[in-house]
């Protein structure tokens, strides 16, 4: 069941993009550099996937098709 709509994945992407890029800039190898880099992906799964785990628990649905 889907729970993530077509524009918060757009921003979900968008915002992944822009912590990738600041990972890099910052140092690619640090630790927070990599704490960044594994933000990114999670955003960019969940974008992908249309499925958020904390959505489930917060209650959230940003997905008009899978309103009840």
């Amino acid at each position: 069941m889907k729970n993530v709509g077509k524009l918060d994945a757009r921003i979900r992407y968008g915002i992944s993009l822009a912590l990738a890029v600041f990972g890099l800039i910052i140092g690619p190898f640090t630790s927070f550099a990599i704490g960044l880099y594994v933000a990114a992906v999670v955003l960019s799964l969940t974008g992908a996937v249309g499925f958020c785990g904390l959505y489930k628990v917060l209650g959230i649905n940003t997905c008009p098709l899978e309103k009840k």
